[in-house]
């Protein structure tokens, strides 16, 4: 497969990803700040900056208005909904020979949509809004699906699924740490579930009420939620495993497969209790092994060598023949 394919697939599965994720967060950021006024909403919209990542905003700016428009709307942002949605639309728009037609055509209709939706999100205000999010997380499944049902389990889903996986793990990461520095009053561990998609899995799974170390031990140990932090790296270090079966006697020598290995392996073999012990430190530490397993992944199949320089030949010297 051609580096510049797979990076886009890479990059397509990543940008989906966040998308979603963002509506999700935002969604019920914002449904729990207007259900309970006695929430700090500078607090709060300084934690949904914080998730993703921008810690230089104007802080005489951090109102809910304000953190909506920079995170769904910015272009300018380049983790905003918008930015994502168009980032995706622009990778599959130059391997539209790769992907199926209707995975390309759900992508496209999304970025068509998008400057309506947008239009009257801003106009209308909240409840808009909430409209907005539901179609963007509708639109990522339904693009989720199509790649799952139309497309081979050749490399280009593999890539596509291994930026899915490796953005998961990060924001989930992302969350669980803002949820740590934010006071008991401003947020609960079913606001941080739902965030994940994560409260209606998690109470079929313990059948009782919801406490930090059960929350915490589902969203980074449980082996069978797919958004949980290790069902995430499982599935990215299965599909490294795949696009670069070679293992020689020393183990493997991709190196974004030890940095996940490693992630993966300091998760399941720690009880919920050691983790807890040092939570922030273990949070940044996935936090930082995404972000060196995206540049490894980047080093091994997508930089190329610089293309060989046309040099003008130089001509032969002439053929001296004896008399």
């Amino acid at each position: 497969m051609l580096s510049r394919i797979a990076e886009s697939l890479f990059w397509v599965g990543r940008y989906l990803e966040r998308a979603e994720d963002t509506a999700r967060i935002l969604d019920v950021q914002i449904h729990q700040l207007l259900e309970d006024a006695t929430n700090d909403e500078a607090l709060a919209s300084n934690a949904l900056l914080s998730v993703m990542g921008i810690l230089d905003a104007d802080e005489a700016q951090l109102d809910l208005g304000h953190v909506t428009a920079l995170l769904a709307f910015d272009t300018a942002q380049p983790s905003s909904i918008v930015s994502s949605l168009v980032g995706a639309r622009e990778n599959a728009r130059g391997i539209r020979e790769t992907i199926s037609s209707e995975l390309w055509e759900c992508l496209n209709a999304t970025y068509v949509a998008l400057d309506q939706r947008v239009a009257t999100a801003r106009a209308i205000g909240p409840h808009a809004f909430f409209r907005f999010a539901k179609f963007v997380k509708e639109r990522v499944a339904i693009a989720a699906g199509l790649a799952d049902a139309t497309m081979s389990r050749d490399d280009g889903w593999r890539f596509l699924v291994l930026g899915r996986s490796l953005e998961r793990v990060d924001m989930t990461a992302r969350l669980l740490s803002v949820r740590l520095s934010l006071p008991e009053s401003m947020s609960d561990w079913v606001t941080t579930l739902r965030c994940c998609s994560a409260h209606e899995a998690y109470l079929r799974t313990y059948h009782g009420a919801v406490d930090a170390e059960r929350a915490t031990e589902f969203l980074l140990l449980d082996r069978l939620f797919p958004r949980s932090a290790y069902f995430a790296l499982a599935t990215a270090e299965s599909c490294l495993v795949e696009l670069d079966p070679d293992r020689g006697r020393l183990g493997p020598d991709d190196e974004a497969r030890r940095i996940l290995g490693r992630a993966r392996a300091a998760l399941e073999y720690r009880r919920i209790g050691e983790l807890l012990d040092e939570l922030p430190a273990h949070l940044a530490a996935l936090q930082r092994s995404c972000s060196e397993a995206t540049f490894a992944v980047a080093g091994r199949f997508f930089h190329h060598e610089p293309d060989l320089e046309w040099r003008p030949e130089v001509p032969s010297p002439p053929i001296v023949r004896s008399a």
